[in-house]
């Protein structure tokens, strides 16, 4: 979609909220303050929630990871915000939380952490992590949250 289709919402410190006409989508998102190395990509953690055509919602606070490295199809993704960790479904450069549930208590995670991490092995086989800061984090996923429902 081009660039004029994406309405933002405000910056908050290292985060950003934005709504998408199509597909409808309203999110949250940041680039690593540390990443893993370099990439042909842009990193980047993502909040979002997908509206329902008819209202209602589809998926609320649903968590994206894009990695920096393309990782070993066989390492595990971690993600971590404090003391919590959590293991994260991943395709070769990207990663989601397993569950709804999941999802939740990340974004209940990233509402109190100072920053958050997720780590993996590269294809190459060596270890990387990017590293999230999460001030501002708590008031962009709440202005991406209004703004979808502002759309409906």
């Amino acid at each position: 979609m081009p660039a004029i289709a994406r309405d933002s919402l405000g910056v908050f410190d290292s985060w950003g909220a934005f709504t998408d006409t199509a597909p409808a989508r309203c999110f949250a998102i940041a680039e690593p303050v540390r990443s893993g190395g370099a990439s042909r990509w842009r990193p980047f953690a993502s909040i979002a929630t997908w509206p329902a055509s008819k209202g209602g919602v589809l998926a609320r606070n649903q968590l994206h990871i894009r990695l920096s490295r393309e990782r070993d199809p066989r390492a595990h993704v971690t993600l971590s915000v404090g003391e919590r960790r959590f293991e994260l479904v991943a395709g070769r450069a990207d990663a989601w939380a397993p569950d709804a549930r999941t999802d939740a208590a990340v974004v209940a995670a990233i509402r109190s952490g100072r920053s958050m991490s997720v780590e993996t092995v590269a294809k190459s086989g060596g270890p990387f992590a990017d590293t999230y800061a999460l001030r501002g984090a708590a008031t962009a996923i709440d202005a991406a949250s209004l703004g979808c429902v502002k759309r409906q």
